[in-house]
């Protein structure tokens, strides 16, 4: 079943709504041209239900709603660990690390470390996020995209990636973050409501008219293994997420790097009004990280009864989505074009920041803020026209393209999460320790790959995050100490949080007690 005439319609006009949206919430007030604070942060000005919106639309994309439900269909619920422990580290962020990015002026994750580090390692490390997001995190969500389209209207792939590139790169081109960030309740709200729909009427269908608890009920009877949060060593897919491991190794290391360290996240929360804003801001974000399992896990869970003989994994979602009726599937389907044009213009923005102001403008300081945005939308540009190259060379081959990313990625982080962690409270750290960390880590996770293939890729990353921990640890007290000029401010920094805040802590850390406690 393909998009009828209703469907396409409202494809059609989400896509036309949304474009002028997004311009008209970017649009310039009288008598003032855009600069850079206006175009890379949005003013900072986002209030925090725009900063929560926001980085759920960054990080739910293609790579989740396809991915994450392929890995459903494939392994079950043990995959929405990657959600549900989001929203942990989300509290954290928002009570331990925000306030000091804030208080410091941060606008990129590459300035942090020059301020606190110096220039060799701000260099290095702004060369590694521009290569992860464009042939990474661009590609992967072009692709995936691409694939949902194929899967769903039958569109030609490459058509699909070069389209679905073009238009989020328009989306964004002029109005900036600002223009991603204030759209992104619109696209959060269409991805809850779409994904929810698809959710329902597949348990719905299991439950052959009983409703939608009665389907739930039947797939967890007859698939039970596809329910158990916590994998034993017999379980096929143990190597991608190795039982206890998960919630107590190298799981948090990938956490704590994507959302406290990942320019393309974290600039939401840089753009906020104020601390205070910014903390509700990620409080809103983590209640929706619990939701996310719903929208991206159960429907492939779903889809091993409603059609159990898929070639790949990753075809789950789209097979599920064309069981819907029309309307029902125009609306889906735009919730899905919302995140991948959503999340696609966030990582195409943030490529345009770093290369903007931790390339461009460190070595032309005289630009004006005309031509600094101006290198921005040419950056942006050329990031997406990589991605849409890139796209099928990189991931045409594989089956469950979010496994490939999280192992891929997973041979840097942990070095990422030493080098800001000691950055943020550990004085003696240096600039040799955070090069010999960021370095080690890429070393040091080929060297085990090689060596120890059994070893799951999550523990790896809890072995390296340790082995480079250390490392760092010894070459900073053997080098001699940073200037102390260099070092960013913590002394003044209040890490204190407000009762919203500290009463929504409180109820996310009781769900998530609640959830794997009934699907341990």
């Amino acid at each position: 079943m393909g998009l009828g005439t209703l469907d396409i319609t409202i494809v059609l006009v989400y896509l036309a709504g949304i474009f002028v949206l997004a311009q008209w919430v970017s649009r310039e007030k009288a008598g003032h041209s855009k600069d850079a604070k206006d175009y890379f942060l949005a003013s900072k000005s986002l209030p925090w239900w725009a900063i929560g919106a926001s980085l759920i639309a960054a990080n739910i994309s293609a790579e989740q709603i396809i991915g994450m439900s392929g890995s459903g269909y494939a392994i079950g619920l043990a995959v929405a660990s990657y959600e549900w422990m989001a929203a942990l580290t989300l509290l954290i962020v928002g009570k331990w690390f925000l306030p000091v990015f804030l208080r410091n002026g941060i606008y990129t994750m590459p300035q942090f470390l020059e301020q606190r580090y110096g220039s060799r390692i701000r260099t290095v490390m702004a060369v590694f996020w521009l290569g992860l997001y464009v042939f990474v995190n661009v590609t992967s969500i072009l692709w995936l995209g691409a694939v949902a389209v194929n899967q769903v209207t039958g569109m030609e792939q490459m058509t699909a990636v070069v389209l679905i590139g073009v238009f989020a790169l328009l989306y964004q081109l002029y109005g900036g973050l600002k223009a991603v960030a204030l759209t992104d309740i619109v696209q959060v709200t269409l991805l809850v409501l779409g994904g929810l729909f698809v959710a329902g009427l597949t348990l719905n269908q299991l439950g052959d008219g009983a409703g939608i608890v009665a389907g739930f009920n039947k797939l967890w009877q007859a698939q039970p293994g596809h329910f158990e949060m916590i994998l034993s060593r017999d379980n096929p897919f143990y190597k991608d997420l190795p039982g206890l491991s998960v919630l107590l190794g190298g799981l948090w290391i990938m956490n704590i790097s994507y959302w406290g360290f990942n320019q393309y996240i974290i600039q939401r929360a840089l753009a906020a009004k104020d601390i205070g804003e910014a903390q509700k801001g990620v409080l809103f974000a983590a209640f929706l990280k619990l939701l996310m399992p719903v929208i991206v896990v159960l429907p492939g869970i779903a889809a091993v009864m409603l059609a159990p003989n898929l070639d790949k994994p990753d075809q789950a979602y789209p097979t599920m989505m064309r069981m819907l009726p029309s309307g029902v599937l125009g609306l889906v389907f735009a919730a899905l074009v919302a995140a991948i044009v959503a999340s696609l213009a966030s990582k195409i923005n943030s490529v345009a920041t770093i290369f903007t102001l931790d390339f461009y403008a460190k070595r032309k300081p005289d630009a004006d803020q005309a031509t600094l945005v101006r290198v921005g939308r040419i950056a942006a540009a050329v990031a997406a026209v990589l991605g849409i190259l890139a796209a099928k060379p990189l991931l045409g081959s594989f089956d469950q393209a979010f496994q490939y990313i999280q192992e891929y990625t997973g041979f840097f982080t942990p070095g990422i999460v030493v080098i800001f962690m000691l950055g943020l409270f550990w004085k003696r750290a240096n600039e040799a320790g955070a090069l010999s960390a960021a370095i080690g880590s890429f070393v040091l996770s080929i060297i085990l790959k090689l060596a120890w293939p059994a070893l799951p890729f999550i523990d790896r990353v809890g072995l390296v995050f340790l082995l480079a921990l250390a490392l760092a640890v010894v070459v900073s007290l053997l080098t001699p100490a940073a200037p102390q000029k260099d070092v960013i401010t913590t002394s003044d920094v209040d890490y204190s949080t407000g009762t919203v805040f500290n009463l929504g802590a409180v109820a996310v850390s009781a769900i998530l007690i609640a959830l794997y406690a009934v699907f341990w």
